[in-house]
């Protein structure tokens, strides 16, 4: 718990640093947009995980789709994610994977590598809890929309869930 405490402290460091300095002057979405991006849940699972019996979507986005989400984002918000290099960002599931979420495009925007550093140290153990049951869906899907909407309170989420 310590150690990944402190990783996720340093990775908001890191970020920090990074917000003083052009890299993250570039125009791309610090979050989803609650309007391109409100979250879904998973409609065809592939099977149901955990105690709670939630319905999991294996990983399946194809790269048409992972186009057109960063065209809608460049297009509807105006930002300019198309012309960075592709290393740079990948395509999120706001509601992760493991946590139930869906491969539709209600679910997916593209998030850029200073943002994924700070939030995908919460997915393991957020679905650890789940499978153990000490976290149920929808507080977790609570936990991470708060976390990728609010990149600054990412150490004390992960503090909450470590303690369940």
């Amino acid at each position: 718990m310590k150690r990944t405490l402190q990783l996720c402290l340093a990775t908001v460091s890191l970020f920090l640093l990074l917000a003083s300095s052009d890299a993250l002057a570039q125009n791309f979405p610090k979050g989803p947009d609650a309007v391109l991006t409100p979250g879904d849940t998973c409609h065809r699972p592939s099977e149901y995980r955990y105690p709670e019996k939630i319905a999991y979507c294996k990983r399946d986005v194809d790269t048409d789709l992972k186009r057109d989400i960063i065209a809608m984002y460049d297009r509807e918000r105006g930002f300019s994610v198309q012309k960075m290099e592709r290393r740079q960002f990948k395509i999120d599931h706001y509601i992760p994977l493991c946590a139930g979420g869906s491969n539709e495009r209600d679910n997916l925007w593209p998030q850029h590598e200073s943002v994924y550093k700070i939030t995908d140290v919460l997915e393991q153990p957020l679905c650890e809890k789940m499978a153990q049951g000490r976290l149920k869906q929808q507080e977790a899907i609570n936990l991470i929309r708060e976390a990728k909407n609010n990149l600054d309170r990412v150490p004390k989420i992960l503090a909450h869930i470590e303690s369940l």
